[in-house]
């Protein structure tokens, strides 16, 4: 009856990251009546503060550019890659997501969404059958003016304020040692100053992305409640038929007439969900309100979970203010390498992060993990990780330099000796160019964050010349990627595989389609705007 009921709508919607506005986006273009609600003050998820890429085989900027790639290789690679990772990674799922992906790319992008491609960008297994480079798009650099009062709000304002984009990194990380990175650095730094002196606000990378997702949402007046958590989903006859939102501390229920699509992330800050699941408090980069809060109220509702175990791993640095720093281009640069507690290394560095994080959670050398390099790492590399902050990094005792390798083994209590045979072994094989313990360099995704200057294995430098510097890693993360089990609907399923009607769920609240690895660049981000579009689109037809 309408009097139990404080609002009525066709589709309510949890969560403004990538996954709930297209869910949105997609539910408001069936004609639907739909509700967003936020449970932090801040919209854009984890999206926001995200490189913001989306991996889209067979997208239609490859086509449009003359790349070959089709999704029979696309599903090749990813069988390949991913193997058997259960229900969550299932055959429907990868068909839908594959046959899916261009569909919404054509669709946003005639929403106004401008796409571009970031053609350098290898898959993270590119030698694997059915890798490809290039898979990979991004939004280009969005004008904040167009939101009015709502950029206030966005979390996109806690990523940087530039136009940015993921194929301007890689070659800005070597901005100052190569003629490729100088000349993508001083069209970074003209791109910017043109863009703010026409007077626009720009912003670039997963803040461009959700600043463009949600300009079309406040087009289609879309309501958005911020600060309103969604606390128990309303069940009857075994269907979901509505919300609890706590919206400014009072209670109101909402009846989804179609359905309620679940889209609030992971549990990335949910130490208790991290020690019992991952054996360890999280060190993540995911934003402060990813407690898993969807997730329960889903499991609630008889939703089963699958991959809890995992997450979107890569190593960080923990910086003075107890944040942490997710490292990329630094790990992968030459005149570096990554040791366990006893000076060994113990993987290679230049990886898919997803792997050197497993490898770091796996590793049984009890102690830290350092991240050691030499003078010319920190000379010609952008250190996205201390950013102009060594001294404070310093101070705080998180960053240790050393004159010499056996100075800085005794700094971070390890073995001189010790530490100077892994670094005599390894810079042998910077002579040969082959790396015997690891395979360091090996592949078109290791190169990517490599210097091709540096010969005869662009990721493989010597440690040779002080000052030395020593930064700890943690097993950190993106976010996590164990969640609600759905099918290729978006759909939430029950432990016996039956649908909850009226339950859907994308993104990190979902356990994720890509299994326990990372297939390519956006791959968190493309299933959650695919499976967020399907949601939308099957709740259209109940």
């Amino acid at each position: 009856m309408t009097d139990q009921w404080d609002y009525l709508v066709d589709v309510l919607v949890a969560g403004t990251g990538a996954a709930g506005l297209t869910a949105a986006i997609a539910a408001a273009d069936q004609g639907l009546d739909v509700l967003m609600v936020e449970s932090t003050p801040k919209w854009g998820g984890t999206t926001a503060v995200s490189g913001g890429g989306l991996w889209v085989p067979a997208n239609p900027l490859m086509i449009r550019d003359g790349v070959r790639d089709s999704a029979e290789e696309a599903l090749t690679y990813m069988d390949d890659v991913i193997g058997d990772a259960g229900p969550a990674s299932s055959p429907e799922r990868r068909k839908a997501f594959v046959r899916t992906g261009p569909e919404v790319v054509r669709f946003l992008g005639r929403k106004g969404v401008r796409w571009r491609r970031s053609a350098d960008y290898p898959d993270y297994y590119p030698d694997r059958p059915g890798g490809k480079i290039g898979r990979s798009l991004e939004v280009a650099g969005f004008d904040t003016r167009l939101l009015g009062d709502w950029y206030a709000s966005s979390r996109a304002k806690d990523g940087i304020p530039l136009p940015l984009m993921t194929d301007d990194v890689w070659l800005l990380a070597r901005a100052w040692s190569t003629p490729s990175g100088f000349v993508r650095g001083a069209r970074f730094v003209f791109r910017s100053i043109g863009a703010y002196a026409s007077g626009k606000r720009p912003v670039g990378l997963g803040g461009a992305l959700v600043s463009s997702l949600m300009h079309i949402v406040r087009t289609q007046q879309t309501p958005v409640w911020l600060s309103s958590p969604v606390v128990e989903l309303i069940v009857e006859d075994g269907a979901v038929v509505g919300a609890v939102v706590d919206k400014d501390g009072s209670r109101r229920r909402v009846r989804a007439r179609r359905g309620v699509v679940l889209g609030s992330g992971g549990f990335a800050h949910n130490r208790e969900w991290r020690e019992k699941h991952h054996g360890i408090p999280g060190y993540s980069s995911a934003p402060e309100g990813d407690l898993g809060t969807a997730i329960e109220a889903g499991a609630r509702a008889g939703g089963a979970l699958a991959l809890m175990d995992d997450a979107w791993w890569g190593g960080s640095a923990l910086g003075p203010e107890g944040g942490a720093h997710f490292m990329l281009a630094e790990r992968s640069m030459p005149f570096g390498i990554r040791v366990d507690a006893n000076g060994d290394r113990f993987a290679n560095e230049s990886e898919s992060y997803v792997d050197l994080g497993h490898h770091m959670l796996q590793h049984d050398v009890p102690g830290p993990m350092w991240l050691i390099t030499e003078a010319r790492h920190a000379r010609r590399y952008l250190n996205t990780t201390l950013l102009g902050r060594k001294k404070e990094w310093a101070r705080a005792g998180l960053l240790m330099e050393a004159p010499s390798l056996e100075e800085l083994a005794k700094r971070i209590d390890m073995r001189p000796e010790r530490l100077r045979a892994t670094v005599e072994r390894f810079n042998g094989f910077t002579r040969t160019g082959v790396d015997e313990d690891f395979g360091r360099g090996r592949t078109a995704y290791d190169n990517y964050y490599g210097d091709p200057r540096v010969k005869p294995n662009p990721n493989l430098g010597p440690l040779e010349k002080g000052p030395f510097r020593a930064i700890r890693v943690y097993p950190g993360d993106l976010g996590t990627k164990g969640g609600l089990l759905t099918d290729e609907h978006g759909r939430v399923l029950r432990e016996d595989g039956s649908v909850i009607a009226g339950l859907y769920a994308a993104g990190n609240t979902t356990a994720s389609v890509m299994g326990r690895t990372y297939p390519g660049p956006g791959s968190t981000i493309a299933p959650a705007v695919v499976f967020g579009y399907l949601a939308a689109r099957h709740a259209a037809t109940r």
